[in-house]
């Protein structure tokens, strides 16, 4: 037998032989083409903003952030062609031109395992740029450094030329590539997510300018900025900003229910929190309630808190490659603990701020005694809702749980990303969600089955959270009662049908999360699906159809006479077809928040009491059938 054919083992069932040709030895890039999900998670289309172009991205812009920390540069340039295709050009030191190929083509190469060259780095693991490098269909690095410049040109990888000239340039790196389209299928850079991560580089940079494609992006107020331009509801007293040499805090108190923070390491936006998060939330709280000497409630004092950290710390730790969060504990300056460093400077200036600003320090106390009054209100309720929900029959009635959850301790430390993945669809009726439950994935898929049409939460309290059957258990199944720190799932998705009741039960849900948890919103969570309006098929090929204009081209494409089917609801649509759906090609269209929205407005009108200015509205907007003929 030769050495690579079938063998038989004792029961028959043909094995592959193992021998030494199935030995095999990856090149550096070969291995991040390989397994690009160990290096920058998910691939992805740049549909989401944690899609990995958007992780290529960064890691070019984290080294010229990187110079600009070390007073290297105070400018970068960024332009993005067709949405397909990227140029980063820095005014730092240049990459040092003796070792410029091994540092964007040879793993655990780089300058910042020197941390007298580079203190307060983000990327550590010399992977960043070369994951670029390998992932790209085209890929080019410059070196400018005095007088002279180093070009270098890769293809996925390989190196095709490299040649040195002379130049008048100013010092600096300059970085072009194109993510490969075998791997990021179909994918295009969005430029409002570019934009916003653009943002954070210059909150937490000030004095750094941006320019993106000729728009100059720059802040002078760092987290100020930062919080003023994304808080959707309005500050109850002027943002406090507080600074040291290696952390800054910015935080207000707003009417809106729930917490909201946003964190960074080293300009790094770590949108999963981590130890310097966790250590804000603990000592804002303590620091607080020490201030006002009163027997406060942690819960009652972050209600409504809208605030920003960042911190800068050697030799950063995080639990991803992606660099969501931060794992450090022992990390920051002085080499105390992260919770120590973050919690000492809390004490000192909060509560030194607080002395000195009586007018704070009285609203604030306001804001936190009303939240008390509704929380004490409301315990008897709370108490039993919680008790109906561990009762209730939760995982069986209601709930179809995946596997994979976001923030599983079980899973720290994972380089399949799978949480990332975790998903749970929210549907309405049973057949509906017998079919998704038929279809899904259940590693990390989970389906939670509403009950008739949600309550109309707009202008409730959040008492009605406790006491609605549907919104407790959907809490519940959420672990959201006490913040997105405990969310099971990175995607909540809307599942309704593409109809009058379904539209409604969207915005029934859309309200329901805006009023008692918008930072399930504002941090990217919220999606609908898309399901197909309609079927095009003859015997040879199938085509679904999301629109009327789909529809109208998969008929001309199939004619003559193809069969045509209108799905009127999602229990319609068999398992074996609803795959299609809820698989790597499925339709989420993100539930987004911004300043602009003006939400409360938009609330008042479409969902308050306001019934006859609403009826006019729609009469005055009414498209009769004739005018479409």
């Amino acid at each position: 037998m030769e050495e690579n054919e079938l063998a038989f083992t004792s029961n028959d069932q043909p094995t592959v032989a193992y021998t030494d040709d199935n030995i095999r030895h990856l090149s550096d890039m070969e291995h991040v083409r390989t397994r690009p999900g160990m290096y920058i998670g998910r691939l992805g289309d740049g549909t989401h903003a944690e899609d990995g172009i958007y992780v290529l991205l960064k890691e070019v812009i984290d080294n010229s952030i990187d110079e600009f920390k070390m007073q290297a540069g105070k400018k970068i340039e960024i332009n993005v062609e067709e949405n397909l295709r990227v140029s980063v050009r820095d005014y730092g030191r240049g990459i040092p031109q003796g070792k410029l190929i091994e540092a964007v083509s040879v793993l655990n190469t780089g300058g910042k395992y020197d941390s007298k060259a580079f203190k307060k780095s983000v990327g550590l693991n010399g992977v960043g740029v070369k994951a670029v490098n390998a992932l790209s269909s085209q890929f080019e690095v410059r070196s400018y450094r005095d007088g002279k410049v180093r070009i270098a040109t890769f293809a996925k990888g390989e190196l095709l030329t490299d040649r040195t000239e002379n130049t008048d340039e100013e010092n600096g790196t300059y970085i072009f590539f194109e993510p490969d389209n075998t791997l990021f299928l179909n994918y295009s850079f969005k430029p409002e997510y570019i934009e916003t991560m653009l943002r954070n580089y210059t909150y937490l940079n000030t004095g750094l300018a941006i320019i993106y494609n000729g728009h100059r992006i720059l802040s002078r107020n760092g987290l100020v900025d930062l919080l003023n331009d994304n808080m959707t509801a309005t500050g109850l007293y002027p943002i406090v900003h507080l600074k040291g040499e290696d952390i800054e805090i910015a935080f207000t108190h707003t009417s809106q229910y729930g917490e909201e923070y946003y964190s960074f390491v080293n300009g790094q936006h770590t949108t999963q929190g981590g130890t310097h998060q966790s250590a804000f939330k603990e000592h804002i709280a303590r620091t607080i309630k020490e201030f006002y000497n009163k027997n406060m409630d942690y819960t009652d004092i972050r209600n409504g808190l809208v605030a920003a950290i960042a911190v800068n710390v050697e030799e950063p730790i995080f639990e991803s490659q992606t660099k969501t969060k931060l794992g450090s504990t022992n990390m920051a300056p002085g080499g105390v603990t992260v919770n120590k460093y973050v919690g000492d400077f809390i004490k000192i200036e909060v509560d030194n701020f607080l002395h000195r600003n009586p007018d704070v320090a009285d609203v604030m106390l306001q804001k936190i005694q009303e939240s008390e009054k509704e929380r004490k209100a409301i315990a008897g309720v709370t108490k039993l809702a919680r008790e109906r929900a561990k009762k209730a029959n939760l995982h069986n009635r209601k709930l179809r749980d995946c596997r994979v959850h976001l923030n599983d301790p079980k899973r720290k430390g994972s380089t399949e990303n799978l949480e990332e993945e975790s998903c749970i669809f929210i549907t309405e009726g049973d057949s509906a969600s017998g079919s998704i439950t038929k279809s899904r994935d259940v590693n990390t898929q989970a389906v939670f089955s509403l009950r008739g049409k949600p309550l109309n939460s707009f202008g409730l309290t959040k008492k009605v959270v406790y006491e609605n059957e549907e919104f407790n258990l959907l809490q519940a199944a959420l672990n959201i009662e006490d913040g997105l720190d405990g969310l099971r799932y990175n995607k909540v998705i809307v599942a309704t049908d593409a109809d009058v009741d379904g539209m409604h039960i969207r915005l029934l849900m859309i309200t329901f999360f805006l009023q008692f948890f918008p930072d399930l919103i504002k941090k990217g969570h919220v999606y609908i699906l898309q399901t197909p309006l309609f079927r095009v098929r003859n015997k040879k090929k199938t085509i679904y159809c999301y629109s009327e204009e789909e529809r109208v081209s998969a008929i001309e494409e199939l004619s003559p006479n193809p069969e045509i089917t209108r799905f009127k609801g999602l229990g319609e649509i068999s398992p074996d077809e609803f795959k299609h759906f809820i698989g790597k090609d499925m339709r989420l269209e993100q539930v987004t928040l911004r300043k602009t929205d003006a939400v409360k407005e938009l609330l008042e009108f479409y969902m308050g009491k306001n019934t006859m200015e609403r009826q006019n509205f729609i009469i005055d907007n009414l498209v009769i059938e004739e005018d479409l003929a």
